[in-house]
């Protein structure tokens, strides 16, 4: 009897061997699938190995579990290897078409192979065939959330608008599409039933696509609004999508002058009152005709990178307490100082300060403009970009310093070396008055990217001898050659004098001098 039960047992066992086996040879032949599973199987195995503990009928504990924390599982991998899933078993062969995240990525679905299967597998037959099978499913629980579409190379606005009309509005919460046309003058035009989505959370925008919102367009619940380098059908189109978010959170916004060549007149204009966070990305050269105006009383945020013309308009923010400031150099004269000056007045009550190194250079310039701004409340200041010898002046560390009387930490970090470093600045010979942020609050200085350059060195011993109640200057050393030999730079450093007896350095390996 023991013995039948055994044979039973090994017939099934070799049963459902063969089943598994022909259930990959058919989706082998389908041609797509072994492709996408081709990496990810290696990492599946393993897996499928150490999860694999036997229970009394047979099964594995994952497998065990319900479809719907098993999709909730699948939703955090990437495509590939959420329909690299099917092969495991039968049990395994819909749950991705149930996940409800769709990401279309070109870039992960296509890059990875070899050239040859470039050729064969195309992203547009890749993503008809994931949309199919996972349309086969009818009414899936739960439904289609958050759709991704990042195509890249070629893309086909066709396809693109019949997807997006596919899926269901009544339940999508996410929308992202970045999208390069292969006819760049045939942008993609959204179909009119998205503007009046009262489910949308998030729509984020990108690339060659056109926007033409209806004036009775609405989106309730929208709360983040992403839109880069778009184009638009008139000069109301942004100001109209902006007046049908009435709960608007955090909006992105990349302008590109090239792109509104079609239109004789678009202004930015932003009023929000709910606003909290803005990203705006102004690539619109001072010469043209276009301005912006930001009026968003609630901001607590706000990154500006690009441009400043002569009519551009900022509000004054009260409550932003952190800022990023990018501003572009294209005029070399103290009329542009002058309006960097004025816009970084509006922004009195920031907490944490991000400024580009070209930013602190034109405020530099201007420095004898008349109502510069003090920052009360400012208590940390970033400088980053690429750096010229000019900017280690002294002078320039010590005018922005000024600004904050109660600053605790000062950032310094650069990308990128520009110009003749070795050549040495003659401000930093001249003696200036002490910051008083240097007196009685500055207790940390962060130095990224250090070369060891004389006018580097400079202005460290500058920041060493002025702060009197500095605690840490740390330094984390670049990889440049002038540093090969750093227990002799280290040497170097430890004999600035400190104005600060409880100073310490602490460099990038966390050793202490």
């Amino acid at each position: 009897m023991k013995w039948q039960m055994i044979e039973t047992e090994e017939r099934e066992r070799r049963e459902r061997q063969r089943i598994e086996r022909a259930e990959r040879a058919k989706m082998r032949d389908q041609g797509w699938l072994i492709d996408v599973t081709s990496t990810s199987r290696r990492r599946l195995s393993s897996v499928r190995q150490n999860a694999h503990t036997n229970t009394d009928d047979g099964e594995d504990i994952i497998s065990s579990l319900p479809d719907s924390l098993l999709c909730h599982i699948l939703s955090f991998l990437p495509i590939r290897d959420s329909v690299a899933t099917s092969i495991l078993s039968s049990r395994w062969r819909p749950l991705w078409t149930l996940v409800p995240i769709l990401h279309l990525d070109q870039k992960q679905l296509i890059e990875p192979y070899p050239d040859e299967r470039n050729k064969k597998f195309k992203f547009v037959d890749i993503v008809l065939r994931i949309w199919t099978l996972r349309n086969a499913i009818s009414n899936p629980t739960p439904p289609l959330h958050k759709l991704f579409i990042h195509w890249y190379h070629y893309c086909l606005p066709f396809y693109v608008d019949t997807l997006v009309r596919a899926a269901n509005l009544r339940d999508l919460q996410e929308l992202d599409l970045h999208l390069c046309n292969y006819h760049p003058h045939q942008p993609l035009e959204l179909p009119r039933s998205l503007y009046f989505s009262t489910t949308l959370v998030v729509l984020k925008l990108g690339a060659d696509i056109r926007l033409n919102p209806p004036s009775a367009c609405v989106f309730p619940c929208l709360r983040i609004l992403l839109l880069k380098c778009v184009t638009f059908a008139n000069r109301d189109s942004l100001p109209t999508i902006l007046n049908a978010c009435p709960v608007l959170l955090d909006l992105s916004l990349h302008v590109v002058d090239k792109y509104l060549n079609n239109l004789d007149e678009f202004n930015v204009i932003v009023l929000v009152a709910t606003l909290k966070r803005l990203h705006l990305h102004w690539n619109v050269h001072p010469s043209s005709k276009y301005i912006f105006q930001i009026n968003t009383p609630a901001l607590e945020y706000i990154h500006f990178r690009g441009y400043l013309n002569r009519d551009d308009v900022l509000e004054k923010l009260p409550d932003v307490v952190e800022c990023v400031i990018q501003i572009e150099d294209c005029e070399k004269s103290d009329d542009y100082a002058k309006r960097v000056w004025d816009f970084m007045g509006k922004l009195y009550n920031v907490i944490s300060m991000e400024l580009s190194i070209i930013t602190a250079l034109i405020l530099f310039q201007g420095s004898n403009h008349e109502d510069i701004p003090t920052f009360h409340n400012l208590s940390s200041l970033k400088f980053c970009g690429d750096l010229w010898y000019e900017w280690y002046a002294w002078h320039v560390v010590w005018l922005l310093l000024c600004w904050a009387p109660g600053l605790q930490t000062l950032v310094i970090e650069h990308s990128s070396w520009l110009g003749y470093l070795n050549k040495r600045n003659p401000f930093l010979e001249e003696p200036l008055d002490v910051p008083e942020c240097m007196l009685s609050h500055l207790t940390t200085c962060v130095y990224k990217g250090f070369g060891g350059y004389e006018n580097e060195m400079e202005l460290v011993r500058q920041i060493l001898k002025a702060a009197k109640v500095l605690k840490i200057m740390k330094i984390t050393v670049s990889s440049y050659p002038i540093l090969e030999n750093k227990p002799h730079f280290r040497k170097e450093l430890s004999k600035f004098y400190r104005g600060s007896q409880n100073c310490q350095f602490v460099f990038d390996e966390g050793h202490f001098i």
